[in-house]
């Protein structure tokens, strides 16, 4: 071993990240602003869990960069950033779902009362009839109610979610000046 190849050597620490697929490419570009660089040993996405759909990215960087405690703290801001964008998404649709899950629930609810009044000794027919009516609404609405829950609770969180992505593109970019 001559001096010229011992000082050539780099040592690597290397990072596997399991990611949702629609965020594989914004987890590609935006890595190497902390000095991580796919690694070309391990190129393959492969999908860590087939419940999740999470994809496994690998990376390696060189262990001897400079600024590594802060660009080590800028990634853990930018994974934190995108853990509340995903929780921000996950907004929208929650409040919408349960308010839909208990309109169907009541429609149930009175769709089973309109059945035992017409099986009933005798037949209640008209209470069959207005129990049937609220029964038949409660299985309709919920679609346009979750619709319409959802658009409002998009809209309203729309800006924090621009606001993080701006905050992810500020890390970043802090991150690539380090690297200079």
């Amino acid at each position: 071993m001559t001096a010229n190849s011992a000082a050539a050597y780099i040592g690597y620490e290397y990072l596997e990240k399991s990611v949702p697929p629609s965020l594989v490419s914004f987890y590609l570009d935006n890595y190497p602003c902390f000095c991580w660089e796919e690694d070309p040993n391990n190129i393959t996405h492969t999908v860590h869990n087939k419940s999740s759909g999470c994809v496994t990215l690998h990376f390696w960087r060189n262990r001897r960069i400079c600024n590594k405690a802060e660009l080590t703290r800028l990634q853990r801001n930018f994974d934190g950033c995108l853990t509340e964008i995903a929780a921000l998404e996950r907004s929208k649709s929650t409040m919408a779902l349960l308010c839909a899950l208990f309109t169907s629930f009541f429609g149930t609810a009175f769709m089973a009362g309109s059945v035992l009044a017409i099986s009933a000794e005798p037949p209640q027919i008209m209470l069959c009839i207005l129990l049937a009516i609220p029964a038949l609404l409660g299985w309709i609405l919920p679609y346009f109610l979750y619709q319409s829950l959802y658009r409002r609770k998009a809209a309203e969180v729309a800006p924090f979610i621009e606001a993080k992505y701006d905050e992810l593109y500020a890390i970043c970019e802090r991150g690539s000046h380090l690297l200079i």
